[in-house]
């Protein structure tokens, strides 16, 4: 069975009937073997790399920041595959399971979140740095920018992709402009996110005051009249969340095309793409994009250490150029 989320809903009665309970916490470098109970708190007190082996950095604005930042789709049940899957993750995320891996992280050299203001995350934030750990937050921008921006004091935000999506199929990008705006003023970096191509494209050709941008790889926010040009006529069940081999070349083409950093999201079409396909599709990406790009990838280790694999991967293939 294939160590996705795809081969986890396979297997997931196995967490059916699961009751956690506390535990002691691994060793620095483990990870709870699948179907465990959760740790119980974890001391306070920065954590040693538990590795040699630690993700290549870069230079962001004068800031180093790992080329492979923790996403956190999964910590939230954010699975973009279905109802089922979301809502295993939902009930593996503990609040202890979010510190462990963002610690796990940490250990590796991940020293770059991309954080999400839903409920819990501000709680699961503060207990993880409560407890040493440090993380340059990369904020996916909802609501007002400068009340977040005044808690967090985050390095980097940027308007939401599926929000500016919207907007864009609205015809209403300078609301998103605007917003931008707002951002500024608050004096952190300031980007865009989308899933089109084309909206990236236009903003850098309109010479937009941001500093970034967020692309998801796979253009997911096709809209109906859009997957009908596309398939002649026919309709997708779950038509939000339909991944087209063919999308990854546009994305990467525009992230390459502006000198502006650029963090690439979804290479592994959220899962869909097993562990067979997993080493291309990370090669594929950092040698689609350019040295001051990076890459954002959700965890989900219930079944295997993602975060130890992922980190040893990375660092391989860019002690390659």
């Amino acid at each position: 069975m294939p160590n996705t989320r795809r081969g986890f809903l396979q297997s997931a009665a196995l967490a059916a009937g699961y009751a956690g309970g506390a535990s002691a916490a691994p060793a620095q470098g483990q990870v709870r073997p699948p179907g465990a109970p959760p740790d119980t708190p974890r001391d306070s007190g920065p954590h040693k790399p538990a590795s040699e082996v630690q993700v290549p950095k870069m230079k962001f604005y004068g800031v180093e920041i790992s080329r492979l930042v923790a996403g956190c789709n999964p910590f939230y049940g954010f699975s973009h595959y279905n109802n089922i899957l979301g809502t295993v993750m939902k009930e593996y995320y503990t609040p202890e399971r979010v510190c462990e891996v963002l610690h796990q992280c940490n250990r590796f050299g991940i020293n770059a979140h991309n954080w999400v203001d839903v409920p819990r995350a501000r709680q699961d934030l503060e207990r993880f740095q409560a407890e040493g750990g440090k993380m340059h937050l990369i904020v996916q921008g909802v609501g007002d920018p400068a009340e977040l921006c005044k808690t967090l004091k985050p390095l980097a935000i940027y308007h939401h992709g599926e929000y500016t999506d919207r907007a864009f199929q609205n015809g209403d990008l300078d609301s998103v402009k605007e917003w931008c705006q707002k951002a500024r003023d608050t004096g952190v970096k300031v980007g865009v996110g989308s899933h089109y191509p084309e909206v990236l494209a236009q903003v850098e050709h309109e010479g937009w005051d941001v500093d970034f941008y967020a692309g998801c790889v796979y253009s997911r926010m096709r809209t109906s009249d859009e997957w009908k040009k596309l398939l002649g006529g026919q309709l997708l069940e779950m038509q939000g969340d339909v991944y087209v081999k063919s999308d990854p070349a546009r994305m990467y083409a525009v992230m390459r095309q502006t000198k502006k950093p650029c963090f690439a999201f979804k290479i592994m079409a959220a899962g869909r793409i097993d562990d067979a396909g997993a080493e291309q599709a990370f090669k594929t990406a950092y040698e689609s994009i350019k040295p001051i790009d990076a890459v954002f990838v959700g965890l989900f280790p219930r079944v295997k250490d993602e975060v130890r694999e992922n980190a040893e991967r990375v660092h391989r293939l860019l002690a390659r150029t």
